[in-house]
């Protein structure tokens, strides 16, 4: 496996919802972190990548939750770039609170894209080489995401403050529009436990997408979101969360 990274973080108010639970877009944004700190310590940062002429862009993302961290809580996130092939980089995130519990566990899979023609290139094993991931020739097959059967959408406009340095929406980004059509109600009785969400195209400033969505109850005080984000009649992001009853 590849070599690891850890750092600290204390979780702030303005990170956390009216639940004081940690938001998705704050966890992803402080996962992001400690794996930009690595590369950074690395030699391997945006400064250096972007020099080549590409970026790392996140394709895929699952989360496994026991309970999202608290405001006020302090905690560790600990990743490690785990494996590569030809295309794909695979990492793993962990996020332990101060007794060393493992709260959840985020996997994402990137690729190297082109800046100029935002086209995906290959990964040099070279510029792998200081995280000690090994490289594999399989790729890795995530778990089949459920389409949206329902028509229920929210349209939404891409805002400045939407965007990254890298002149797209930021991946954090898009679970604010995946989980705000799911209302005040369902998000107040429900918590998530699983999320598989893939990133398929691209959003950019000034366009206005409909966020579809379909909540489906199930047994044992339990429920699944399925949801699509669209960019006219072309696919953008496609996810399953599963939810779980407040106590």
């Amino acid at each position: 496996m590849g070599k690891r990274y850890t750092i600290n973080h204390e979780v702030a108010y303005y990170e956390c919802d009216i639940n004081q639970t940690m938001t998705f877009p704050a966890l992803l944004s402080v996962a992001i972190k400690a794996s930009t700190d690595q590369s950074d310590e690395l030699e391997r940062g945006t400064e250096q990548i972007n020099a080549l002429g590409i970026t790392w862009v996140i394709t895929q993302t699952e989360v496994t939750i026991d309970r999202l961290p608290r405001v006020g809580e302090k905690i560790s996130i600990v990743t490690e770039p785990t494996e590569f092939n030809r295309y794909f980089c695979y990492r793993s995130y962990w996020v332990y609170d101060l007794a060393g519990n493992e709260l959840l566990k985020i996997d994402m899979a990137f690729v190297l894209m082109d800046i100029d023609n935002r086209k995906m290139s290959s990964v040099d094993a070279e510029l792998m080489a200081p995280y000690e991931s090994p490289k594999v020739k399989k790729i890795r097959r995530w778990p089949k995401i459920e389409k949206v059967e329902a028509d229920q959408k929210q349209l939404y406009h891409v805002r400045y403050y939407d965007l990254d340095s890298n002149h797209h929406v930021n991946n954090a980004m898009y679970f604010n529009w995946l989980i705000d059509v799911l209302g005040y109600d369902f998000m107040t009785q429900y918590e998530p436990k699983y999320v598989n969400i893939k990133f398929d195209k691209e959003v950019l400033y000034g366009n206005d997408i409909e966020s579809f969505y379909e909540i489906v109850e199930e047994p044992e005080a339990k429920a699944k979101t399925r949801h699509e984000i669209r960019l006219g009649d072309q696919l953008a992001c496609e996810a399953n969360i599963s939810w779980q009853k407040r106590s």
